[in-house]
């Protein structure tokens, strides 16, 4: 697992001065990656800094090297980082490697590189922003956020949904089996089903409310229709960064070596659509939709100091051995809060800002960890890839009030939540906008933050 090391450091400073503004998710110790372009220009990747965005292209480009550098640069298509050569050189050869995929807009490529190699870059990015001697050479490649267009930050092949909300699994469960919310095997399994990639959508990207089979209580049979109760989820996405060959399982002790990092991730669900179709083999139309995706990886290195034990209640089953560990045990679990935010379109035109409606925290809401989600995944020979995405299941915590979705708060509609405008909501309505947020923050560590992730609902489209 990530070890707290000089990157970290809350005294560390950037000469990029809105990375010190109070309330920034983007301090030097944290650097998350994105895909971004301004205008017309090519995607490329970029990594977020205060209220800028370095663009690793243009940061190529510059600088003044000598034969040895221009050396290990020729070969790459464009740069990405530079100017600091004091790294070595087995950081160089790493740097090297890492400078093509990343300048040449392919982040996916770049998370296959292993975690030793992203490390490298990490502190390589941390000392490039923390040494004023390269302010000159960098300040020209920063880019405004505000200016900038974001989709989702690397290309997703496969994507896998899992439920390891226990709070919410709990909750959902009460709503239609009340003697017995939990199955049988939650308890043993890591609950998951392979969803959709293709309509896996930048933050800020809008969508249509989804259409599908609904069968009226009392109906002889089911009416093809616009959703009437469409949700979000409060989810975080796992990015995996490195893959394993068919038939190769992934040890639990080595299972975070191949996940580059976490986001905010928002999977939409069409509840009436849900409801029908989803016996006997699960979601289908209900999920495959929309599902909104952060711009901003955050690395499992940046998170290290957000670090927790991971436990499970006391007379809870012990998962089977290839899910036990003792590193997992002791720092498996992830301290992210959790927000959701809601404004209505009434609420936009009357100038009021969005509402938090809930928030929740990773730790507390995961009966499984990222390590045994990897685990449980290959134990079967399945083979992963770079940019593969899990998502985490929606996050509540074990009050009514940190709900994860509208489903819970609402209580399956029969309890509106009520907005400051006096709007009530039991499910999504149409010009409603949702954004995510998350933040990690302790005592000796600097706060770092994911971004947001948002989206606003369209009326269903047109026959």
């Amino acid at each position: 697992m990530q070890a707290v090391d000089a990157t970290h450091d809350p005294e560390l400073r950037s000469w990029v001065e809105s990375a010190q503004a109070p309330g920034t998710d983007f301090p030097i110790q944290n650097l998350p990656f994105g895909r971004v372009r301004r205008g017309a220009q090519p995607w490329r990747i970029g990594v977020a800094i205060g209220d800028q965005v370095l663009d690793l292209r243009l940061a190529a480009e510059r600088g003044s090297w000598n034969d040895t550098q221009r050396a290990l640069l020729r070969p790459l298509a464009s740069g990405d980082l530079n100017a600091f050569m004091a790294l070595g050189a087995a950081a160089w050869r790493a740097l090297r490697a890492l400078l093509h995929p990343l300048a040449a807009g392919d982040l996916n490529a770049f998370m296959a590189l292993g975690a030793q190699a992203r490390r490298s870059l990490r502190a390589a990015l941390s000392h490039a922003l923390a040494d004023r001697a390269a302010q000159p050479l960098l300040a020209p490649c920063l880019l405004p956020q505000a200016q900038l267009d974001y989709d989702v930050p690397c290309a997703i092949g496969d994507y896998t949904d899992f439920y390891v909300g226990i709070h919410h699994a709990t909750a959902v469960g009460k709503l239609f089996r009340p003697d017995a919310p939990l199955l049988p095997n939650y308890k043993w399994v890591p609950i998951g089903y392979h969803g959709r990639a293709s309509t896996i959508l930048p933050s800020a990207r809008p969508f249509a409310r989804p259409r599908g089979q609904i069968k009226h209580a009392g109906a002889e049979a089911p009416v093809l229709q616009p959703s009437a109760r469409l949700d979000y989820e409060l989810e975080i996405g796992i990015v995996i960064g490195v893959g394993n060959p068919p038939g190769q399982s992934i040890a639990l002790a080595r299972a975070e070596e191949h996940v580059f990092g976490l986001a905010l991730f928002n999977d939409w669900s069409a509840r009436d659509v849900q409801a029908w179709e989803y016996q006997p083999l699960g979601p289908f139309l209900a999920k495959n939709f929309a599902s909104t995706l952060s711009p901003w990886i955050v690395t499992l290195d940046a998170l290290a100091p957000f670090r927790r034990a991971f436990s499970r209640p006391p007379g809870d089953p012990p998962p089977l051995p290839y899910l036990q560990g003792a590193d997992n045990s002791a720092r498996g679990a992830f301290d992210v809060q959790l927000e959701v935010w809601l404004q209505s379109a009434a609420m936009r035109d009357a100038g009021l800002p969005p509402h938090c409606v809930s928030r929740s925290n990773f730790a507390d809401a995961a009966y499984w960890t990222v390590a045994q989600l990897v685990a449980h995944h290959t134990v079967g020979g399945c083979a992963l890839r770079p940019g593969d995405l899990f998502g985490s299941g929606t996050l509540s915590g074990p009050a009514p009030e940190q709900a994860g979705s509208l489903l819970e708060l609402a209580q399956g509609g029969r309890q509106p939540i009520t907005l400051p405008s006096g709007e009530r909501r039991s499910f999504v309505a149409d010009g409603d906008t949702v954004t995510l947020r998350g933040f990690c923050q302790r005592p000796g560590a600097v706060r770092i933050g994911f971004g947001a992730c948002s989206a606003t609902v369209l009326p269903a489209a047109a026959d």
